[in-house]
């Protein structure tokens, strides 16, 4: 997606893209070009478009998956730290970054679909997960899917609905708002973006994704659902996520919200490599249970 396009995008709903906002934009700094990194980027045929991606370090495969509206960069507070420890890998999902769009029905689904045939054609045994937001979701459904083995997933503020059931009702407005903006310079013919794909993206806000919560018992990988106090996403939706999930573990960060992974990158990374580092367990208060 071209630059003046994402501004754009992300300027007209900034109040659901952090990575829109000054505060966050601070962390991008990096002595690596993540994300327009020449020495290590590749294009992979994926799924009838070319999707871009890069790896970093060495070790067990942790693969990066950023939100809407995102890309490679975005998840660059990740990719520092912890390249030293994984052998990382990162690709901008269809549509965004440097990755081909090639469709006109942008779903979950599909992103999906894309990101297993990735880990299928780089041929990897098994692999571990971070997903913020739609990479949150995504994590979940290729738990459900089964298609790739997983070790662990960690999600950050993801949700298996788009009503206000699960999403704050101002992100709902935002979302709805900017489909409607979209929707008109489409009407008008104007050509000055690719309104086309800015209403794929605002689509996958307001009409997805659907998750059955019964679906979330068939993850067999150990998950850590993660979400800000005052998150996009209601606190209540995240520890139903956790509660369907059978080897889970909940994190709601006090005083963080959906950027946490850019705003506030030290705690973030923190918590999830413990998650990642440390066998999973899940102990009980319970002392007849044998809690502890």
């Amino acid at each position: 997606m071209k630059n003046s396009i994402k501004l754009l995008f992300l300027l007209l709903i900034s109040s659901i893209f952090g990575i829109a906002n000054a505060q966050v934009q601070m962390n991008f700094k990096f002595d690596t070009p993540y994300g327009k990194n020449t020495a290590v980027g590749k294009f992979a045929e994926i799924n009838g478009a070319k999707i871009y991606y890069e790896e970093y370090g060495k070790g067990e495969p942790l693969l990066l998956i950023h939100g809407n509206g995102g890309s490679i960069e975005i998840m660059g507070n990740q990719i520092d730290y912890f390249k030293s420890k994984y052998r990382v890998i990162v690709a901008d999902n269809r549509g965004q970054g440097k990755s081909e769009f090639k469709t006109d029905s942008l779903t979950y689904v599909q992103i999906t679909k894309d990101t297993e045939e990735l880990v299928n054609m780089l041929k990897l045994d098994s692999i571990s997960i971070i997903g913020w937001s739609d990479g949150g979701i995504v994590g979940l459904q290729m738990g459900i899917s089964g298609k790739s083995k997983i070790k662990k997933i960690v999600t950050m503020g993801a949700n298996l609905r788009p009503d206000s059931t699960a999403v704050n009702s101002w992100a709902i407005k935002d979302a709805q708002n900017m489909k409607k903006i979209v929707a008109s310079k489409i009407k008008e013919k104007d050509t000055s973006e690719n309104w086309n794909l800015l209403k794929q993206l605002a689509g996958l806000l307001v009409n997805q994704p659907n998750i059955a919560t019964k679906d979330l018992s068939k993850i067999k990988a150990k998950v850590l659902i993660m979400a800000g106090d005052k998150d996009i996403i209601k606190n209540e939706h995240s520890v139903e996520i956790f509660e369907n999930i059978p080897k889970a573990q909940l994190c709601i960060m006090p005083g963080e919200t959906h950027f946490a992974p850019a705003s506030s990158p030290e705690v973030f990374n923190a918590l999830a490599n413990k998650f990642l580092s440390e066998p999973f367990k899940r102990p009980d208060s319970d002392l007849s249970k044998g809690g502890k």
